[in-house]
């Protein structure tokens, strides 16, 4: 990479660990800039996924506050998104690379479709709880655990709004703060990502520059994340995602 490059994909690290602490979308960020500085796409899939593990890292460290007392719930969900993370990591090496190139653009496509309508779906699960009179289960019960380790399997494969994905499934399951979910659902996909990559490392190529410079960027805008997401509008961020989403989606088919 060129010097040019290298800052690119630094500054994207950045970007996406503060946004995977927010919202869970940041490999809308990383992908497509690992895919514009020459990395082919799976090496760029397994490159980002152990880059991006230090962001979530730096995200719980400053969600640590809103972790607070909620230890029992983390380990209980991530018994269910674990193996799925492993799964979905098994997925992306076996199946053809042809596959990826097919499969991606739809997931990328499907994940920014569920920012985009994340108000309105809230508005709905808001409505049907008001009209039913039902309150959600502390633990969210079988429906939460199957819902998240199908989601997993979809996070080990793809991370792209994965943690966007926990976040709707926690809303309509759990009765709780939405940044305390989001401080929830930023160690679970620290999480997966770390499996994922753990099971890459013995079974993957890497680009280790690439994977170095979006872990010490994920690294500081993991805690920048924590700290911006409680200030930003929604609707701002949602925006910026959804705009660069399309970008990463347009890159992707372009290929």
């Amino acid at each position: 990479m060129t010097p040019l490059e290298m800052t690119a994909v630094l500054l994207a690290g950045a970007v996406g660990g503060a946004l995977n602490t927010v919202v869970g979308s940041g490999t809308l960020v990383t992908f497509p800039v690992l895919l514009a500085v020459g990395l082919p796409p799976v090496t760029a899939t397994v490159s980002n996924a152990l880059g991006l593990v230090p962001g979530s890292v730096g995200g719980a460290i400053g969600y640590r506050r809103e972790l607070t007392g909620q230890r029992r719930r983390v380990l209980q969900l991530a018994a269910c998104v674990l193996p799925g993370g492993l799964v979905g990591a098994g997925l992306l090496l076996a199946l053809p690379g042809s596959a990826f190139d097919l499969i991606v653009p739809v997931l990328v496509g499907l994940a920014l479709l569920l920012v985009a309508c994340q108000p309105l779906i809230d508005a709905r699960v808001r409505r049907w709880r008001t009209r039913t009179g039902g309150a959600a289960r502390r633990d969210g019960g079988p429906a939460l655990a199957a819902g998240l380790a199908l989601a997993s399997v979809y996070g080990g494969y793809f991370s792209a709004a994965q943690g966007t994905v926990y976040l709707s499934l926690m809303g309509v399951f759990l009765d709780e703060s939405l940044q305390r979910l989001n401080a929830v659902k930023t160690v679970l996909v620290g999480g997966v990502n770390a499996v994922a990559a753990v099971f890459f490392l013995f079974a993957a190529e890497f680009d280790w520059a690439a994977v170095l410079l979006v872990a010490v960027g994920s690294a500081v805008g993991g805690q920048l994340g924590a700290g911006f997401g409680r200030r930003l509008r929604p609707a701002v961020l949602r925006g910026v995602v959804v705009g660069w989403g399309v970008v990463a989606l347009v890159l992707l088919l372009a290929r």
